[in-house]
């Protein structure tokens, strides 16, 4: 059986959101990277903890929408 549509809605949100999170966690490495390099270390290493935040969110959120595909969890329909 297929997902209805705020299923499928909030898939897509899901997975979007994880990858608005990942493309978040690229630019901050380069920051961190320029940070580093410019003698930076404390802020380098606190975005770096951010990173590892990012990523770990984006597993969760990807997790949650393999759920919403194996109907899991499931989004009624708006009556």
């Amino acid at each position: 059986m297929g997902l209805n549509k705020p299923e499928q809605d909030l898939k897509r949100d899901l997975q979007g959101v994880a990858s608005d999170l990942k493309w978040s966690a690229v630019e901050l490495m380069r920051i961190a990277e320029r940070a580093s390099l410019a003698g930076n270390e404390p802020d380098a290493q606190a975005i770096m903890r951010m990173i590892t935040i990012f990523h770990n969110d984006e597993d969760r959120l990807t997790a949650y929408a393999d759920e919403v595909r194996a109907g899991r969890i499931v989004r009624a329909k708006p009556e």
